[in-house]
Parts: structure tokens; C-alpha cells; sequence
């Protein structure tokens, strides 16, 4: 048994909760949301996730030294945005060696840091891991089998929190392409965003297969530029989060896409949607990585002009259709160009 905590009370966060708890860990929670905390200490229920009952074992605390000292492993499960403010506040109750798991998805705007580069920079004496894949809330909340990523560079942490999560419904990979594993988790909730867009303008399946499978190149390809690992995006943090985010009712981006494509403005939209689209946090740092790296997200830079400078949906569409044909095989291109030009 392990004595776990997590902060963060959200549906991915609560969902793991339950999970950790049936697996024979004890687990307390923290939230900066003291309602939140009353709520689900006296109900053991989540408002968002109908249904779900969160074991009598576990403990609910308006502490967060409480929920950090003494853990085996402390769970970090609050949105992107407030990522640096949680781990900053944890920071002097975290001991040197403690292991951290991360779920949140996405990128820093103003550092253009990945979520655990984020609590690194806060707290450098914890040892990180970051759990990515595809993994909805909803589905883990009713123990239907699932796989997710433990990403470390330190083999023994990704391994640590791979045995913690382990279950007969949950399968735990390991990876230690770190900086793959995260920015495929962040950046395929913009394309999930298109995705969503696409079906409430009313384009069928054919549409959404191009975008998922073109996304991923997009991604795939910024992320080769940045030094990740090819095959981490052909895997469940590259290609299984994308097809999951993407096509399912459960994805909040998916659902966020499709209001805006039903022409909700953007803002509207998130409100309706009621929680978190960490897609639209993540595009500012998609951006300027794009723009840093010098390579080109076409797909990702429409979703931005749409969400950011108001350009309507089918005009980014119609762009995106008239763009320069190219080839698909483009790294086989440039490697046979590169040996016609050595045989010269």
C-alpha cells in the first residue's frame, strides 16, 4: 500500500482518486476550492462525474502540507494554468526525492515549459514523472480498461508510478521521451478543437480523419524538430490521445470545437462546455513554438485564427483545402534529395 496525495479535485484528478483507492493505497485530496473539498468530503460524489462513488477510505483535506508530507507519491491533477501556482505552494512541504505524478496537459505560454518542466522549475528537488494517453475521466470513473504512459527520464520513477497504477482495468506503459509524451498531450487538444469544429459545420468522417491524421504530422513534426522521439507519436500519448480527444462526446475540446462550429463565439462556447479546454490555454505556447522552431502548423494556426482573430470556420477551412499541394512522404523526400545531391 502507498499513501498517496493528490491535489486537485477535478474529473481526471477524482477519477484517479477512485482508482488509487480500490487498488489499496490510501489516498487523501486536496483543493484550493474549499467548496469543492466540503462537498465531496460529506457526499463522496463529484457533481461532474454522475454515478461515481469515491470509496468511504478516502480523505478530503483544506491543507495542502497535510496532503504533501509523509507521501509515497503526490499526485499533481489541476488544470495547466494554475500548474506553477499549486507547485510553488507545495513547494516547502515537499521533501528532497519525493515523487510527483503529473496529469495536467499542456504548455506554459509565457516559458513555452511543458507541465513538468513547470513543477521542476518549483520544485527541483522532486523526482517527476508524467502520466499521458488516453485516458477520459468518464471511463476510468467506471473501471473500463484503459492504458496510459508513465514518462520519466529516471527509469526508476516511470517504473515506481507504473506499478502504483497498475490494475486489471488500467495498463501502465513506461517511456523516457518526456518532452514527446507532454507536448503530444497538449497539442492534440487544438486538434481535437478542429475536429469539433469540423462537425458542427457539418463535414462528415472523412474530414475528421484528415485532420486527426494531418494533426498528427503537425505535431509529430514539431516535436522531431524539438529533439523528441519519433515513435512516442505513433504511440497512446501521441496517436491514442488524438483519436480519443478528438472523436469522443467525453472530450470537453471536441465539444468546445463543435458549439463554435454551430457559430458559438469562442467564449460562449467554454462556458457552455462548463469546465477546463485546456486546446484553447495551449495555442498561444503552439504558436510561438511554431514560430521559434521555424516549422509550419497549418491546422493548428487555423484553430488560432479562428479562436483568437475571428476568422469564421469555413473560411479557415476553405484556406486549409487551397494550400500548395504537397507530398506526404516529406522526411523520405528530403533524405532522396539529400543522396541525389551526394551522388552528384
Amino acid at each position: 500500500m502507498a499513501e498517496i496525495g493528490v491535489l486537485g479535485t477535478g474529473t481526471w484528478g477524482t477519477a484517479l482518486t477512485r482508482m488509487l483507492a480500490l487498488n489499496g493505497h490510501k489516498v487523501t485530496c486536496w483543493s484550493a476550492i474549499g467548496e469543492e473539498i466540503d462537498q465531496m468530503s460529506s457526499t463522496h460524489t463529484h457533481r461532474n462525474l454522475p454515478g461515481m462513488v469515491i470509496p468511504e477510505e478516502v480523505a478530503f483535506s483544506k491543507d495542502i502540507g497535510s496532503v504533501c508530507l509523509g507521501r509515497d507519491l503526490i499526485l499533481f491533477a489541476v488544470p495547466s494554468v494554475f500548474v506553477r501556482s499549486t507547485a510553488r505552494r507545495a513547494a516547502p512541504f515537499i521533501p528532497a526525492g519525493q515523487i510527483l505524478a503529473d496529469v495536467a496537459k499542456g504548455i506554459e505560454a509565457e516559458s513555452l515549459l511543458t507541465m513538468s518542466e513547470v513543477i521542476k522549475e518549483e520544485i527541483p528537488h522532486a523526482r517527476i514523472a508524467a502520466l499521458s494517453g488516453p485516458t477520459h475521466a468518464e471511463e476510468v470513473a467506471k473501471d473500463l480498461p484503459t492504458t496510459i504512459v508513465s514518462a520519466s527520464r529516471d527509469q526508476a520513477v516511470a517504473e515506481k508510478v507504473q506499478e502504483i497504477f497498475s490494475n486489471p482495468v488500467m495498463r501502465v506503459y513506461t517511456n523516457s521521451d518526456v518532452l514527446g509524451v507532454e507536448l503530444g498531450g497538449a497539442l492534440k487538444n487544438i486538434i481535437a478543437l478542429a475536429s469539433g469544429i469540423s462537425a458542427g459545420l457539418g463535414y462528415g468522417d472523412n474530414t475528421k480523419a484528415a485532420l486527426i491524421t494531418r494533426g498528427l504530422a503537425e505535431i509529430k513534426r514539431l516535436g522531431c524538430k524539438m529533439g523528441c522521439h519519433p515513435e512516442t507519436f505513433s504511440g497512446l500519448a501521441g496517436m491514442g490521445d488524438l483519436i480519443v480527444t478528438a472523436t469522443s462526446i467525453h472530450s470537453r475540446n471536441n465539444r468546445c470545437g463543435f458549439l463554435i462550429g454551430q457559430g458559438c463565439d469562442p467564449e460562449e462556447a467554454v462556458k457552455q462546455v462548463g469546465m477546463v479546454v485546456e486546446g484553447i490555454n495551449a495555442i498561444p505556447a503552439a504558436m510561438e513554438l511554431s514560430r521559434k522552431y521555424e516549422v509550419e502548423l497549418p491546422i493548428i494556426e487555423a484553430v488560432d485564427q479562428v479562436i483568437h482573430h475571428g476568422k469564421s470556420p469555413r473560411e479557415a477551412v476553405r484556406e486549409l483545402m487551397g494550400r500548395d499541394l504537397k507530398t506526404e512522404l516529406e522526411l523520405l523526400t528530403q533524405a532522396s534529395e539529400a543522396a541525389e545531391h551526394e551522388n552528384i
